[in-house]
């Protein structure tokens, strides 16, 4: 299936989607036009909706989802957070879900070709990778190819994991070949076996690093320009609450979400 990634769009489609909530269209509109939680308050307004979303978008979309709450009294959000490929499996499986964000666009392929998705997935962020290592940075890790000296404990993402896809592709750009003492499922996993004192150091978006604060030092490095992961989110077409899940992806690709993803650290597609 030939897939079609649309960036979001602003300004007069943004107009136009306004237009069609206040004289109550009921079309459900996938050309991925930006909204903000108060102008979708009225289609989404009562609508519990599941959001299946990568590990790395917690902190944004938990506070996305408190901001879609307030904006649409009675309604709620549930979230399940974890790795992009357990999600994509979870659906395929026949997970019951609203809307889904994935880390990268293969697993979003996934699910547009198993028919689960509503309308075209939009792109909504991207992210790139950073060494994260203990506070102080003790073993003087200033590179990618310093992940492999003698002595160092590393981990990364699974392969299937996004995060892990991305490594790989900078293992190749940079010719380094790493040996991890562990593969973990999601990026929030990787980050916690640093924090935990489990591993010198790890692989991470540049935004679970940011969120860690001083929990960790980050080590930024020039191959990760070589694997930068673009982000794609969708409404499902099982989806008992259509509205709401639109409103919620409305949301996310509008100028207030672009926001708050910006404010963590995220880049636009």
């Amino acid at each position: 299936m030939k897939m079609s990634w649309r960036r979001v769009t602003t300004g007069a489609a943004a107009a136009a989607l306004g237009l069609g909530l206040l004289t109550g269209c009921g079309s459900n509109d996938d050309s991925g036009a930006s909204g903000s939680a108060e102008s979708t308050s009225a289609a989404a307004s009562g609508g519990d909706i599941t959001v299946f979303a990568a590990a790395s978008l917690k902190g944004t979309f938990t506070e996305l989802g408190e901001m879609f709450e307030t904006a649409n009294p009675g309604s709620h959000v549930e979230f399940s957070f974890a790795g992009s490929s357990d999600l994509a499996a979870q659906l395929d499986q026949g997970a019951s879900a609203d809307v889904f964000a994935s880390a990268d666009t293969n697993n979003m392929k996934k699910v547009v070709d198993a028919g689960l998705v509503a309308g075209t997935p939009v792109n909504f962020a991207t992210n790139t990778l950073t060494i994260v290592t203990a506070p102080g940075n003790p073993k003087g890790i200033t590179s990618f190819a310093d992940l492999n000296r003698e002595g160092t404990l590393v981990v990364t993402c699974a392969p299937q994991v996004p995060c892990g896809s991305a490594t790989q592709k900078v293992e190749t750009a940079s010719g380094v070949d790493l040996t991890p003492v562990s593969e973990e499922s999601s990026v929030t996993d990787v980050l916690n076996k640093v924090t935990a004192g489990q591993a010198d150091a790890g692989l991470v978006y540049v935004t679970d690093a940011a969120g860690a604060g001083d929990k960790v030092t980050a080590v930024p490095f020039l191959e990760a320009a070589q694997a930068v992961n673009t982000y794609p989110i969708a409404a499902l077409s099982a989806s008992k609450q259509p509205e709401a899940a639109q409103g919620f992806l409305d949301l996310v690709t509008g100028p207030e979400g672009q926001a708050v993803l910006a404010k963590a650290g995220f880049a636009q597609p």
